[in-house]
Formats: structure tokens, sequence, C-alpha cells
């Protein structure tokens, strides 16, 4: 199975707002997979990167589907958040 990295990687928050990086359609299928649910956008994303891996769909088209599904759940550190200085730390939402 080929690894089909993203153009550009996703992070999210994990367990107590630790950060992740998420770099490829397997990393993002195995999140999903494991992820606690059974959402339509868990399984929306899972069959996304499902069908990445088969090749039936680009890896970005996969990964737009992860990112709606991580932002959703209120897991995804947008791109403005996501800097050397703050990555190790989930910033407040007011």
């Amino acid at each position: 199975m080929l690894a089909k990295p993203f153009g550009k990687p996703i992070h999210v928050f994990v367990g107590l707002g630790f950060p992740r990086q998420i770099n490829t359609v397997v990393d993002a299928y195995q999140f999903a997979l494991e992820w606690g649910g059974n959402s339509p956008e868990q399984r929306a994303a899972v069959r996304a990167c499902k069908a990445a891996l088969a090749g039936e769909v680009e890896a970005d088209t996969a990964r737009g589907v992860f990112i709606e599904f991580a932002r959703r759940k209120d897991i995804l550190i947008e791109d403005e958040f996501v800097t050397p200085a703050t990555l190790g730390t989930r910033p407040n939402h007011v």
C-alpha cells in the first residue's frame, strides 16, 4: 500500500490537546478508523481515504474530506495556528 502523501500536512489535536501531524492518506485513514464514534463525517473520511488508496480519487480530495471531519469534531488545528512556537499549545477559544 502506497503512503500517498498530502500536498500539505494536516494538524489535529489528540488526547488532552496534544498536536499530531497527519502527512499521508494512510495516516488519515488510521486516525479516522481509530476515532471513537460513527458519525457521517468520520465515515466519509474513511471512505475518501479508502478511495484514494485504491487510486479512485486524488490524495488531496481525501485530505479535504478528512479536514472537514476534523473541523466538525473540533480537533483541527487551523493553518494560522500552526507555527513552531504554538504547535505544542492549544489556542484558547473565546
